[in-house]
């Protein structure tokens, strides 16, 4: 009857152990996202937030972000400025008692507006740079949330390891002491030996994945000691919301567009560039002959002959490029609009995972630990049962950590693909 009644526990634990996993399955399916529930709250100033904003400020992103600004705002200023300056041309010469003195002054001048066309594509240009560096910060911000996030959960799951170290060890040290008294069987101690070898290398794992995670998380300007303790309200994310800010206000669309644009203003500069522009000058001077002076003076206009090369090759080239640029735009939209989709759906299914995961009390690890291990003191387990059931109580522990991670991940996501991220993590406007 004892071998019996373990049997069924072994069996029950199981079920118990994989009972959220089940679940959690199944929920994501029938979910699905609320059509118009209230848009993320802001996070307000903590240290995340701070930290958010510290690491942007001083990673050379940022700096290059700017670089790249105030590079554009000055070309688009070049471009403002007139093409060409005035030309000085002083002369003397003499040739038996004839001599001659002149100073001229020249300018080609801008009669196919060359300069407004420039300009207006500098300005263009602009527009592309401002979107890209909205877009750059966007992606710094989900690159340092995701970083984070997967520095908690391998921060968590190496807690989790020393934890199941932890409890190994005391059952191995326990089934020595019951083999000691002749209560279980050498078979029985050495798979108690075993079991505690196995966490101890599995832990090594896990502190070598925290060691990447905490690389990474340095890359993009983050200081994992002072994260340690920092939480983020996993429980009380918002549903899903069916759409999100226009797909015309994502800044890859922007930039994509102000590209295309820049490209269809730089046919216009194209054309006009084939056109010549003449050259006005006027000369004055002074001839001496012997005891005989006169003044001169002089009007010239210069054009260039456009008969070798007519540029036509350069409009073309400028047309091309403007159809390619139009159709990488088209491809941004389509991108952005199926990624706005996905991130929808793997949210609304990691949400309801999670909620289902927290609720479930299989994940209650000391509750657990403790019921197996007085089961197991009172015969009701055998060795083997413990074992398994302890290791599938840990590993819903750390598939709950990744779990969490998971969660945070498409949450992230979830904001960018619907235009939200910068706003509820606070970089909104920042430089």
């Amino acid at each position: 009857m004892p071998a019996f009644h373990a049997t069924r526990l072994s069996r029950v634990g199981r079920w118990i152990g994989m009972g959220w996993l089940l679940a959690s399955l199944a929920l994501p399916v029938a979910a699905k996202p609320q059509a118009t529930p209230p848009a993320p709250t802001p996070l307000a100033p903590n240290p995340l937030r701070d930290a958010l904003r510290a690491a942007w400020q001083n990673h050379p992103t940022a700096r290059a972000t700017e670089g790249s600004l105030a590079a554009a705002q000055a070309r688009a200023d070049a471009a403002s400025q007139p093409l060409y300056n005035p030309e000085v041309d002083l002369d003397a010469e003499r040739e038996g008692d004839a001599r001659t003195t002149t100073a001229g002054l020249s300018l080609t001048l801008d009669l196919s507006g060359k300069r407004r066309a420039r300009a207006d594509a500098a300005t263009a240009r602009v527009d592309q740079v401002t979107a890209e560096a909205r877009l750059r910060r966007r992606d710094f911000t989900r690159q340092w949330f995701t970083s984070w996030a997967d520095l908690r959960t391998s921060q968590r799951r190496a807690l989790t390891g020393e934890r199941r170290v932890a409890l190994v060890s005391r059952f191995a040290g326990l089934a020595e002491k019951q083999f000691a008294a002749d209560d279980i069987s050498g078979l029985e101690r050495d798979l108690a030996l075993l079991a505690r070898d196995e966490a101890e290398a599995e832990q090594s794992q896990l502190l070598a994945e925290r060691a990447e995670a905490e690389a990474q998380f340095r890359i993009v300007g983050g200081l994992p000691e002072p994260m340690v303790g920092l939480d983020l309200p996993s429980d009380s994310l918002p549903s899903p919301m069916a759409s999100g800010s226009p797909v015309d206000e994502q800044p890859e669309w922007q930039a994509a567009q102000a590209a295309a644009l820049v490209a269809t203003r730089e046919i216009d500069v194209a054309r006009r560039n084939r056109i010549a522009d003449p050259t006005l000058g006027l000369r004055g001077g002074r001839v001496k002959f012997g005891d005989v002076h006169d003044n001169i003076i002089g009007v010239s206009i210069s054009v260039p002959l456009v008969v070798r090369n007519s540029f036509s090759a350069e409009v073309v080239a400028a047309q091309a490029d403007a159809d390619v640029a139009t159709a990488e735009a088209a491809r941004v939209r389509i991108e952005l609009e199926a990624e706005r989709r996905r991130a929808t759906d793997s949210f609304a299914a990691a949400r309801a995972a999670w909620s289902r995961w927290r609720s479930s009390r299989g994940t209650d690890i000391d509750r657990r630990a403790s019921l197996l291990e007085r089961l197991w003191r009172e015969g009701e387990l055998s060795t083997a049962d413990y074992l398994l059931q302890l290791k599938q109580t840990l590993e819903t522990e750390l598939a709950g950590a990744e779990l969490e991670a998971r969660l945070w991940r498409s949450y992230t996501d979830y904001l960018a693909a619907t235009g939200q991220l910068e706003r509820w993590s606070g970089l909104e406007g920042t430089p």
